[in-house]
C-alpha cells in the first residue's frame, strides 16, 4: 500500500524515505522510535545516493579508452565526445562565412589537432642567439628524422610574424617521447619557457599585439589580460630597445577573476619588467585613473588598448574538444551585451589618435561584426576602422561580413529586430542585427575586420578589428552631473585646457559605467536627464586575497643611503621609484617601478585594486651589514639596475661565465687573471659579473650577460635561477639534457663545444604535462675532483643543489648572503 501511494505521488527515493518517516511517526506516535527510524532512513538515503553516483560514473566511463593517457595521444579522455554538431554546421553554412567550395576543408581542419606554436621573446638582446641556437642545433637534429616509420617535420616559422621569431610544429607530446632527440627539443622548450626566453602561445593569439603597433612611450591597457600570453607580448614590445631600462610607457593588465590575476602575475614576472601593473577589476566598469601632469591631476587616457573579450570560443574547437558538444547560439546571445559594454568602456578611456584592438576567438558575427558595427554607429564618427590589410604580409584572412541572421538555440531564425517576438526581447537585442541603411553601412567599412579561418593556415579560428579614435565619444560631450567640489575629478576637469575639456569631461561616468551610456537614451527616448548629487563616496570593496601595501621610500629613509654608497649609484638613479611592501618592520625586498607607474600608484590607491607591480632589485642580507650593505642584488632586476651601478663590477670572460654557472663557489684561482685581479680589489659582498661579447670571436656567445654574484673570502658565487643557468649554458654550447632513466640508471649527456671550464653534467627532470612545468629536482654539477682544497685549508663542495636566489646550502662563512636567506 505504501508503494502504491508513493508511486501515485511520483516520489523519488529521498521523497519516498521521508514519506515512510512521516507514516511511521503517525503510526507509532513515539518520539524515541521516530528518532531511531529517522537515523536509519537517513543512512539509507545516503547509501542510495552514493550507489547512484557510482553507477553514473561507471556508465559515463563506458566507451572511454583505458590505460596510460600518454599512450592515447591527442584527445585522450575525450573519446566519448564526437566531433559533430549539426546546429553548428547549420548555423555557419547559413551565414556563409566560409568561401564557397571550402566547407569540407573547414570542417576537416576543425577536427584535426592544433599545431604547437611558440614565440621567441623579441625584447631581450639575446633573442637572436636563441634563434641561432634553434636553427643550428635543435632544428638540424630534427631533419630527416623518423619515428616508427613516420618522417618528422621540422618546425617552420610563421610567415607573417616579423624576424622569424614565431614557429609552429605538428609534433604532439606523444611523438616527442618516441625519440631522445625530440625529447631533448621538448626539454629545451620547457626550460626556456620558464626562463621567459620562449613563450608557448597559439598562433592567432599573437596577432592583436602586433596590430597595436606598440612604441616604448605608449601607455597600454589590457582589459581582459589573463592568462597573460598577449600581455607578455605587449611588455616585450615596450622593451624593444634594451638600452632603455625605464621606457616612458607602461602596461596595465586587468582581469575580473582574482585567481587568474595571479596566473597573470606569474607570466609577467618571467619578463622582469618595471613597467607592468596587474589590477583586478570588471573590465566593463574599470575605473578612470588620475595622474600628475605639471602639478595638476588629470585623467589618464591610454595610447593603446587591447580588448580581447570573453567569447563563446568556437574558434578553439581544435584544442578545446568540449566545445563540440556544448556549442549553441545562446552562448553568443548571452555574451554580446558584455562584449559591447567592455568595448564601450575601452573606447571611452582611449586617447585621441590611439588604437583599440577588439578580438575574439569566436567566428560568430553576433560577437564580432555586431559589436563593432554597434560601436561605430553610436560613436557618430568618433571611431573608425583602420585598414590593416598590409600590416601583416603573409597572413591569410577573410573580410568582415555585412549581412547575417540571428538564430536561437531551438533553430529559429530572425533577420531583423522587428521580427523578434516580445517574449525574446530580453535574449535578443537590436544591436545584434546588421544595419539596414546601406549608405551608413558602407561608410563603416566593416570589410576591414579580419576573420581567420582554421583551414587557411592550419590555425585556430579568430576575429580581430582595429579601431582608431578620431574625437571624443558623443555621450561624453554632455554636461557633467553635479559632483562634490573637492572631487579630484572635478579638479582635473577644471584644470583641463579648453580644447581638451570635452575629452576629459567624465560627464556620464556613472551612466556609461559598463557601457550603458549610448544605450540608455535609445531605450528610453522620453526619459529626461535630471542633475543630481552623487551618493557619498564609498570605500572600494576588496575581493580575493588582501594584498600588502606598496610603500615608496622617502627621501630620508635610512635604508637607501648605505645602498647608494656601497654600489656607487649614478646621480641619475630614480630613487623615488624604489618601493617596498611593508609599512613597519625590516624591509625584506626592494622593488622598482617606472616613473609613470609610480604616479599611477600614488594617485589611485583608493580607486583600484593592485595585485602586483614592479621588479625586485635588492633582497635583504643581514650578514651583509658587516661588509657595508644589508641588501644584495637580485638577478630578477639586474638588467634594470645595472646601468646605474658604478662600483663592485667584475668583468669576466666566456670561460669565467661557464665556471660560475657550473660550479658552486669556485675559488678565485680558477678564474682568469683579469677577473682575479678585479675581485681581489673588492671586499666581501654582492657583486655584478659582466660579460661583453668579443666581435673578433664570432663562434663565442655574442650577447652581453649580466649576473648577480657574491664575493666571498676566497671564492665567487653566482646567484642565478636554475632555468636561467640552463639558458646561458645552452647559448655557450653546453648540453643540459638527461635522457630518461632506464633500469634505474640516469644517462647524462656530456658537454659539446664546451670551451674552457669544468665539464657540465646538469640533471633535469621535466613533467610532460600540458603546462610544461619543470620538476623540482635540483641541478647537480661536478668539479674536477671530489673536493678542492686551497692553501688555506678551506674545502669547496663538489656537488650542490640548485644555486638560485633562495638556496640555503652554502656554509655561512663561505657565503653570508645565503645564510640570511636561510633565516628568512
Amino acid at each position: 500500500m505504501l508503494f502504491y501511494w508513493s508511486s501515485s505521488l511520483e516520489l523519488d527515493s529521498v521523497g519516498f524515505s521521508l514519506f515512510i518517516l512521516v507514516f511511521y511517526g503517525c503510526y507509532f506516535q513515539n518520539t524515541f522510535s521516530i528518532t531511531i527510524r529517522f537515523s536509519r532512513l537517513y543512512l539509507f538515503c545516503a547509501v542510495s545516493r552514493m550507489g547512484r553516483r557510482n553507477r553514473n560514473r561507471a556508465k559515463n566511463s563506458n566507451g572511454r579508452p583505458q590505460g596510460n593517457r600518454d599512450d592515447r595521444g591527442w584527445g585522450a579522455g575525450y573519446a566519448d565526445i564526437v566531433k559533430e554538431n549539426k546546429l553548428f554546421e547549420q548555423y555557419y553554412q547559413e551565414l556563409k562565412i566560409v568561401p564557397e567550395g571550402e566547407w569540407d576543408q573547414f570542417m576537416n581542419a576543425l577536427r584535426e589537432p592544433l599545431p604547437s606554436t611558440f614565440r621567441i621573446t623579441g625584447y631581450k638582446s639575446h633573442a637572436k642567439e636563441i634563434l641561432h641556437c634553434l636553427k643550428m642545433k635543435y632544428f638540424q637534429e630534427l631533419q630527416d628524422l623518423e619515428v616508427d616509420g613516420q618522417k618528422i617535420e621540422a618546425p617552420q616559422p610563421l610567415s607573417w610574424y616579423p624576424d622569424e621569431l614565431a614557429w609552429h610544429t605538428n609534433m604532439s607530446r606523444k611523438i616527442l617521447r618516441k625519440s631522445p632527440l625530440l625529447e631533448k627539443f621538448h626539454q629545451f622548450l620547457v626550460s626556456e619557457t620558464e626562463s621567459g626566453n620562449i613563450s608557448r602561445q597559439e598562433a592567432v593569439s599573437m596577432i592583436p599585439p602586433l596590430l597595436l603597433k606598440i612604441e616604448p612611450h605608449h601607455k597600454i591597457l589590457d582589459m581582459c589580460a589573463a592568462p597573460g600570453s598577449k600581455t607578455a607580448q605587449l611588455i616585450e614590445m615596450l622593451h624593444a630597445d634594451m638600452n632603455i631600462p625605464f621606457p616612458e610607457g607602461f602596461v596595465i593588465a586587468n582581469d575580473v577573476d582574482n585567481k587568474r590575476c595571479y596566473l597573470l602575475v606569474h607570466q609577467a614576472k618571467r619578463l622582469s619588467s618595471p613597467c607592468i601593473m596587474v589590477v583586478n577589476h570588471d573590465a566593463s566598469s574599470i575605473p578612470r585613473l588620475l595622474v600628475d601632469v605639471n602639478g595638476s591631476k588629470e585623467i589618464l587616457f591610454y595610447d593603446r588598448i587591447l580588448c580581447d573579450v570573453p567569447c563563446s570560443g568556437d574558434g578553439t574547437m581544435r584544442k578545446n574538444i568540449d566545445v563540440w558538444k556544448k556549442w549553441t547560439t545562446s552562448n553568443s546571445l548571452h555574451l554580446h551585451g558584455l562584449q559591447l559594454r567592455i568595448a564601450t568602456r575601452g573606447v571611452e578611456q582611449l586617447a585621441e589618435g590611439g588604437r583599440l584592438v577588439y578580438s575574439t576567438c569566436s567566428l560568430n558575427p553576433v560577437e564580432d561584426e555586431a559589436v563593432i558595427m554597434s560601436l561605430l554607429e553610436k560613436s557618430e564618427g568618433a571611431l573608425e576602422l583602420a585598414d590593416v590589410s598590409s600590416e601583416l604580409p603573409g597572413l591569410k584572412w577573410m573580410p568582415g561580413i555585412t549581412s547575417w541572421k540571428v538564430m536561437t538555440k531551438e533553430g529559429q531564425w530572425y533577420s531583423d529586430w522587428s521580427e523578434v517576438p516580445t517574449s525574446r526581447h530580453t535574449q535578443i537585442r537590436p544591436t545584434m542585427f546588421p544595419l539596414k541603411d546601406q549608405e551608413k553601412l558602407k561608410a563603416l567599412n566593416i570589410e576591414r575586420c579580419l576573420r581567420i579561418l582554421p583551414h587557411h593556415q592550419n590555425t585556430g579560428g579568430f576575429f580581430v578589428a582595429v579601431l582608431v579614435k578620431k574625437g571624443c565619444m558623443p555621450w561624453n560631450k554632455r554636461l557633467p552631473k553635479l559632483r562634490h567640489k573637492n572631487s579630484p575629478i572635478v579638479a582635473a576637469e577644471a584644470n583641463a585646457e579648453p580644447e581638451e575639456e570635452e575629452e576629459r569631461t567624465v560627464a556620464v561616468e556613472e551612466s556609461t559605467e559598463a557601457g550603458r551610456g549610448p544605450e540608455s537614451t535609445e531605450a528610453n527616448p522620453n526619459k529626461k536627464e535630471v542633475a543630481c548629487c552623487p551618493p557619498p563616496s564609498k570605500k572600494m570593496k576588496v575581493f580575493g586575497y588582501k594584498e600588502e601595501p606598496f610603500v615608496f621610500l622617502s627621501d630620508d629613509d635610512p635604508v637607501f643611503t648605505p645602498i647608494q654608497k656601497f654600489y656607487e649609484l649614478a646621480p641619475s638613479f630614480p630613487k623615488h621609484n624604489v618601493l617596498t611592501r611593508t609599512h613597519e618592520g625590516k624591509k625584506k625586498h626592494l622593488y622598482m617601478v617606472s616613473k609613470e607607474l609610480r604616479t599611477v600608484l600614488l594617485n589611485n590607491s583608493e580607486r583600484m585594486k593592485v595585485i602586483n607591480t614592479g621588479v625586485k632589485v635588492w633582497s635583504r642580507n643581514n650578514d651583509g651589514e658587516q661588509f657595508g650593505c644589508a641588501f644584495r642584488l637580485a638577478q630578477e632586476g639586474i638588467y634594470t639596475l645595472y646601468p646605474y651601478i658604478r662600483a663592485r663590477i667584475i668583468s669576466v670572460t666566456i670561460e669565467d661565465v661557464q665556471i660560475l654557472l657550473t660550479q658552486e663557489n669556485p675559488f678565485l684561482r680558477k678564474f682568469g687573471a683579469d677577473a682575479q685581479k678585479q675581485a681581489k680589489q673588492l671586499g666581501m659582498g654582492s657583486v655584478v659579473l659582466r660579460y661583453e661579447p668579443d666581435v673578433m670571436k664570432p663562434e663565442t656567445l655574442q650577447c652581453p650577460v649580466v649576473l648577480c654574484g657574491w664575493r666571498g673570502k676566497t671564492s665567487i658565487r653566482a646567484f642565478v635561477p636554475k632555468n636561467e643557468r640552463f639558458h646561458y649554458l645552452r647559448m655557450m654550447g653546453v648540453d643540459v639534457f638527461r635522457e630518461k632513466k632506464e633500469e634505474g640508471d640516469s644517462k647524462v649527456l656530456d658537454q659539446k663545444d664546451g670551451g674552457a671550464g669544468d665539464q657540465a653534467s646538469e640533471v633535469m627532470d621535466c613533467e610532460d604535462d600540458k603546462n610544461m612545468e619543470v620538476s623540482e629536482e635540483e641541478i647537480k654539477v661536478e668539479n674536477d675532483g671530489n673536493e678542492d682544497i686551497d692553501d688555506k685549508g678551506e674545502v669547496e663542495q663538489s656537488e650542490s643543489e640548485n644555486c638560485n636566489e633562495h638556496s640555503n646550502t652554502t656554509p655561512e662563512a663561505q657565503c653570508p648572503a645565503e645564510a640570511s636567506d636561510k633565516k628568512t
